[in-house]
């Protein structure tokens, strides 16, 4: 009996296969031109599945995106460029962008990220421009944050909830050219000196230098971060209040008197011993005079015994 004519079932399903890897399809309410695909304002509340395998640029913003899925978003290995913007992103952990390692170009802006892990860019070793402005929830960025980002330019931390910055996390870009800090309330205290000396010391652009500024406390509030630099060094590193100098005054008090009854306590025990030392000697003296005076009082007593016996006795 002969086989019909026609492609057989295994061929279908491997047509089928390779059309679903080839990912040539558009996501519903997407526009998908070559290589770009948009989903601007699309009411997307979850990834799009079925976005071409070819796609360097994806707009995802302005939908209700909640996460980022390492494994489908692995898939765009030739990504360059990644607009997330205006969604409700909470977190981004250490392996999301571990399949995009060609991206240039990242906005997380206007979500709610609370989480950044630590080495969550390091996958992004070319990533050249950064926004991660307009996150009021994102209160602190782990030193480690941006490691491996060498590249990285461009980085817009504006309208935060940053209160504070390890330098060390900014430290190892070297080439980055433009920072944006305005609209965080920095906390101008001793543990951000080390980042207003690096920003003092570092070759940036502060596009919004001056309205950046201190949030607290009192006496700083206003002052742009990169100008207190100085006055924090003077409070931190050698401002001494009335209870620091009161501190110092009795520790030094405490110090001469314990030197003066130390030197006290030597001096009556030399005195001691000296007078010790003397007693014993004045006792040996009269010891020997004693011996002395009977030996002599020995030798009188025999001399008179022989002139009286005409032979010398002793006694």
């Amino acid at each position: 009996m002969s086989h019909a004519s026609g492609p057989g079932p295994c061929w279908l399903l491997l047509t089928l296969g390779m059309g679903f890897v080839s990912g040539s399809g558009c996501p519903t309410s997407c526009q998908c031109q070559t290589q770009e695909v948009i989903c601007l304002g699309a009411g997307l509340s979850e990834y799009p599945r079925d976005l071409p395998l070819s796609t360097r640029w994806l707009t995802l913003a302005h939908n209700s995106l909640t996460f980022l899925p390492a494994l489908d978003l692995g898939l765009l290995s030739d990504l360059v460029s990644l607009d997330c913007s205006h969604n409700r992103l909470r977190e981004v952990l250490d392996y999301t962008f571990v399949g995009v390692s060609r991206l240039l170009y990242l906005d997380l802006s206007c979500n709610v990220l609370a989480v950044v892990a630590p080495g969550a860019f390091s996958p992004l070793a070319g990533l050249l421009q950064l926004n991660l402005s307009h996150n009021l929830q994102l209160r602190a960025l782990p030193r480690l944050a941006f490691a491996n980002a060498s590249a990285l330019q461009l980085l817009d931390l504006r309208h935060t909830g940053l209160h504070s910055l390890d330098h060390a996390a900014l430290s190892g870009l070297p080439t980055l050219r433009t920072l944006y800090l305005s609209g965080n309330p920095w906390r101008c205290n001793c543990s951000l000196l080390d980042f207003t000396i690096y920003l003092l010391g570092a070759h940036l652009s502060h596009p919004d230098a001056q309205e950046a500024t201190c949030a607290e406390p009192a006496e700083l509030v206003g002052w742009p971060l990169a100008q207190a630099g100085h006055p924090l060094r003077y409070m931190c590193l050698t401002h001494l209040d009335v209870q620091d100098y009161l501190f110092l005054l009795f520790i030094g008090f405490c110090i001469f008197a314990g030197g003066t009854v130390a030197a006290w306590l030597t001096g009556m025990c030399a005195v001691l011993s000296q007078t010790a030392r003397r007693r014993a000697e004045d006792t040996e003296d009269e010891d020997e005079h004693g011996q002395h005076l009977q030996g002599a009082g020995r030798v009188l007593h025999s001399r008179v015994q022989a002139g009286q016996d005409g032979f010398p006795q002793l006694v």
